[in-house]
Formats: C-alpha cells, structure tokens, sequence
C-alpha cells in the first residue's frame, strides 16, 4: 500500500502541472475568441473537453489518494491540526467544487448554440476552476502566507 501511495501522490503531484496548463491555454483561448467573435472549432470543443478530462484524471487520482493517505485522518482533533484539516476537508471541498465548475461550464458551453456564448461560459467557468485550484494546492510557501487564503 505504501508503494502505491508514493506512485498516487508523484502522479498526482506532476499531473497538477499538465492541468494547470491546459487551464491556462484554454481560457486564454476562450477569452480571445469571446472578446474577438471568433467562430468555436472542433479544436475549441476539443481543448475545452481535454481540460476537463485532465481535471477529473486528477480529481480521481486525488480521490484514491484521500482514502489512502495517512495525512487524512478522521479522529477527535482534527480540525485544530491545520495540515490535517487541510488535507481531510478543505482540498478535498475546494477540489470538489472545482471539478463541478469545470464540467458545468464544459456542459453549458456544449448546449449552446450561441457561439460568442460557448467562449464566454468556458471562460468564465474555467477561470473560477482555476482560482480555486490555485487556492486548494499545498504550495510549500502556503504557511508563509498565514495559511489562510479565504
């Protein structure tokens, strides 16, 4: 089970990289072809889906990991350890939210018929994915700024 776990958390920690970057790319294209009227591709709909596919890759790999993970723990006190709390209840929440954010966007782009809409709805629901994503990760400079991001 231990082998298991340093495989989850190395692929869970490098894939962040691959998601944060699909992130980027996607609402910057978003955002340009909202501002430019642009007409959505098959490759808008295409990076749009990647995206979302990666995030919840992600959000699996992480899920195995929070029933594995010794730094989740259900016991008396778990709320006054902050590494605990964090790892037990608010990356997990904010994670959750996110990957809901990211699927409802990708959805409600998809049904729209309105393509200046398809752009303005991933982007917006893409950066919000990723403002919290950004929130939700164990940065190792986290404590240096109190801990506390919301």
């Amino acid at each position: 089970m231990e082998t298991l776990y340093k495989i989850l958390t190395r692929a869970h920690s490098g894939w962040r990289w691959v998601v944060l970057l699909l992130l980027l790319v996607a609402i910057i294209k978003m955002v340009q072809g909202w501002k430019k009227g642009a007409h959505y591709t098959e490759g808008d709909r295409k990076l749009g889906l990647f995206t979302m596919i990666a995030f919840h890759l992600q959000f699996v790999i992480g899920l195995v990991l929070y029933f594995i993970s010794p730094k989740v723990q259900f016991i008396e006190g778990v709320m006054a350890n902050k590494m605990l709390r964090f790892y037990t209840l608010e990356h997990i929440a904010m994670m959750t939210v996110a990957m809901i954010l990211i699927t409802m966007g990708y959805s409600k782009a998809k049904k729209t018929s309105v393509e200046k809409q398809k752009f303005r709805i991933q982007a917006i629901f893409y950066t919000m994915t990723l403002l919290i994503v950004l929130l939700s990760i164990p940065w190792p400079f986290r404590d240096l700024l109190g801990g506390k991001w919301f």
